[in-house]
């Protein structure tokens, strides 16, 4: 019997050789994720950009810093926490050009649900209270829902009997820093979740 330690190590292994969708073809490196294996608070974005396909890490250019805060906010680290995006690989808007900056593009709904089982397999290892989506693309692919991200965040849905919280992609509070208001009361619902398991 394996810890989730070693179910994450293997799976991540199998998703540095996937070649499933296009993405496989040109990305540099899978990001798996990252944090602990026994997290109960997961964050999903929707796929590595430009730093996270060279370094193999999720979110860690300037939205992933912005990110880091937040949960620091939270009273957590981001070892304590785990991050993961929707897809693996790098969406890229000209995929013959990794080397490129500027070239990232949300995944297509298509290159979402081929990769999906992987964070479903992510998501019965750690097995996390809840999910924080961040943005549309990853909520929209988990819950399959057409609404705004506006109009949906903040509102406590559910996927695959968990607990899912979907607020801004940190990108957006970089944009505008109006939002970060708004995704602080979002996370203060969740820390209040996880305090009490009541919503």
């Amino acid at each position: 019997m394996f810890g989730s330690g070693e179910e994450l190590e293997q799976l991540k292994e199998k998703v540095s050789f996937c070649k499933k969708c296009p993405l496989g073809e040109n990305r540099l490196n899978a990001v798996f994720g990252y944090g602990s294996p026994d997290a109960d608070l997961m964050f999903v974005g929707e796929g590595p950009g430009y730093d996270e396909d060279h370094i193999g890490k999720p979110f860690v250019g300037k939205a992933g810093q912005l990110l880091t805060k937040i949960i620091e906010a939270m009273g957590r680290t981001r070892e304590g926490v785990y991050i993961a995006n929707i897809v693996k690989c790098h969406p890229m808007i000209d995929p013959s050009n990794p080397e490129k900056r500027s070239n990232d593009r949300p995944p297509a709904l298509k290159e979402m649900e081929m990769c999906r089982p992987y964070l479903d397999m992510q998501l019965k290892i750690i097995k996390p209270k809840i999910i924080v989506t961040l943005g549309a693309s990853s909520t929209k692919g988990l819950l399959n829902n057409i609404e705004t991200i506006s109009r949906i965040r903040g509102s406590v849905r559910e996927y695959k009997g968990i607990k899912l919280m979907p607020t801004f992609h940190p990108a957006a509070l970089l944009r505008n820093q109006d939002l970060k208001k708004i995704v602080w009361e979002d996370m203060k619902k969740v820390m209040h979740y996880l305090d009490t398991c009541e919503i």
